[in-house]
C-alpha cells in the first residue's frame, strides 16, 4: 500500500530515479566543484552543512570528490573513465574500488586511475525530513509477524549526496596492489629484521611518494581544511580532516595529525624526545574536537598504524563510536596513549623501547614487505 501510494504521488519509481540522476548531474555541474575553492562554494550557497559545528566559522567541504591538488576532476572528466576491473568490494563500508583509466592534462595517453566509491552515511539531524518525506518508492522484500523488510529509493537532494568518491590518479603499481583485495599473514618483526628488511624498504621510497604530504605541510594544498598548525620543525604538526571522512557525519569523524619532523618515518623512530609532540597532539585534538563538534573528552580513539600506509609520521584521530574502520584491527593500530606510556617507561639512554621490541602485525600479500618478511618467519622459532 505504501509503495503504491508513493508511486502515485511521485509519478513512478523509474521516472523518479531518472529525475534523481538528472538532479545529481545538474547539482554537480552547477557547483563545478573542482574549479571553485571550497570557501567560494560556501559563499555561493552550495554548501549547506559546514565542516565546523560553530556557525561563525568558515570551512572547506568537498561533497563528492577528494583530490590532493585542484585538478579538474569534474563530471565531464569522470565520464571519460574507462573501466578495467574491480579491485575490491567491501559490504561493511558499502564501498567499491575499481581500476580504469582517466585522461591526463597535456598528454595524449590516459593514465591508470583507482576510484573508490562509497555510499554516504545518512544524517541523523535530517531524520524527520528523510522518513517518510524523502522516500520516493519502495519494494517489499519480505514480511513476517511484526517484521517487514523493504528496499527504498530516496528523492534527489543537493544537500545529501549519494556517494563519496576518492580518486588516485595517476596510479602506480604500488597503489594498485594496495587497493586490491588480498589475503593476510601474521608476521613478527624483531629489531634485527627491521634493520635488515624493513628499514631499507622504507628508505628506498622516493620523496615523490609523499609529495602530497609535503604540499599539506608547506601550505600548498588543503589550506582551508587545516584545523591546527604548529610549524616547529622538530615537534610541530598539522591537524586536518582525513580524506576518508565525508566532513559531515560526526559519528564517523576522522582527523589526521601529520608531523613536520621528516626524520620520523614510523613508530619505530619514536623516543623520549618526541613525548612533547605526542602529548600535544592528544591534548589539542581533544580540545578542537570538543569545541567544534561537541564531542567530550574520551570520545576519540587516537592511534598509529604499523605498518603505515605512508612513511611520514602521522596519528589517526577517530570518533570512538566509529566501529567499521578496517584500519583499527589488532596489530596494525597502536593506541597513542599506549605509545606514550611505553616511551615514558624508557630509561632514556640507548635505543628506545619501540626500537628494542618485537612488533607483531598482519601483512597483505600485495604489500612490498610480504614476501621477504614471510620468508624469515621460520628462523624465529616462534612455531
Amino acid at each position: 500500500m505504501l509503495s503504491t501510494t508513493l508511486r502515485e504521488q511521485r509519478s513512478g519509481g523509474a521516472q523518479g530515479r531518472g529525475r534523481r540522476k538528472s538532479a545529481l548531474k545538474t547539482a554537480i555541474d552547477k557547483r563545478d566543484m573542482l574549479h571553485m575553492s571550497p570557501l567560494k562554494l560556501q559563499a555561493a550557497g552550495s554548501l549547506k552543512r559546514p565542516l565546523y559545528a560553530n556557525p561563525d566559522r568558515t570551512t572547506s567541504h568537498d561533497y563528492c570528490i577528494n583530490v590532493g591538488m585542484a585538478a579538474a576532476y569534474n563530471l565531464q572528466v569522470l565520464q571519460r573513465f574507462r573501466f578495467e576491473r574491480v579491485l575490491n568490494e567491501d559490504p561493511i563500508t558499502h564501498a567499491l574500488t575499481i581500476l580504469g583509466t582517466l585522461p591526463v592534462e597535456g598528454k595524449t595517453e590516459p593514465a591508470q586511475a583507482i576510484v573508490r566509491i562509497e555510499k554516504t552515511a545518512l544524517i541523523g539531524e535530517q531524520a524527520d525530513q528523510l522518513f517518510p518525506g524523502q522516500l520516493e518508492d519502495t519494494k517489499l522484500i519480505d514480511s513476517t509477524d511484526i517484521y517487514t523488510w523493504l528496499l527504498g529509493w530516496l528523492e534527489p537532494s543537493k544537500d545529501r549526496p549519494d556517494v563519496k568518491i576518492n580518486i588516485v590518479h595517476p596510479a602506480t603499481e604500488v597503489h594498485i596492489r594496495k587497493y586490491s583485495k588480498q589475503d593476510f599473514v601474521i608476521v613478527h618483526e624483531t629489531p634485527a629484521l627491521f634493520e635488515r628488511i624493513v628499514k631499507p624498504y622504507i628508505t628506498a621510497f622516493p620523496p615523490s611518494r609523499t609529495q602530497w604530504v609535503e604540499n599539506i605541510l608547506n601550505g600548498v594544498s588543503e589550506v582551508e581544511k587545516v584545523l591546527y598548525r604548529d610549524p616547529s620543525p622538530e615537534s610541530g604538526y598539522v591537524l586536518l580532516p582525513d580524506m576518508k571522512w565525508d566532513l559531515t557525519t560526526v559519528s564517523s569523524l576522522y582527523l589526521v595529525a601529520i608531523a613536520f619532523n621528516r626524520g620520523i618515518h614510523s613508530l619505530r623512530d619514536l623516543n623520549k624526545a618526541h613525548l612533547g609532540m605526542l602529548k600535544n597532539i592528544r591534548r589539542e585534538a581533544a580540545r578542537i574536537v570538543k569545541e567544534r563538534w561537541g564531542l567530550d573528552y574520551g570520545s576519540l580513539r587516537m592511534f598509529i598504524h604499523y605498518q603505515p600506509s605512508y612513511y611520514h609520521f602521522h596519528v589517526h584521530i577517530v570518533n570512538v563510536n566509529y566501529q567499521g574502520l578496517p584500519g583499527m584491527t589488532t596489530g596494525q593500530a597502536h593506541l597513542l596513549d599506549d605509545i606514550i606510556s611505553l616511551i615514558e617507561c624508557d630509561p632514556g639512554d640507548g635505543p628506545s623501547i619501540l626500537q628494542r621490541m618485537t612488533l607483531t602485525y598482519a601483512l597483505g600479500e600485495q604489500h612490498g614487505l610480504y614476501e621477504p618478511m614471510k620468508a624469515t618467519q621460520g628462523e624465529l622459532g616462534f612455531y
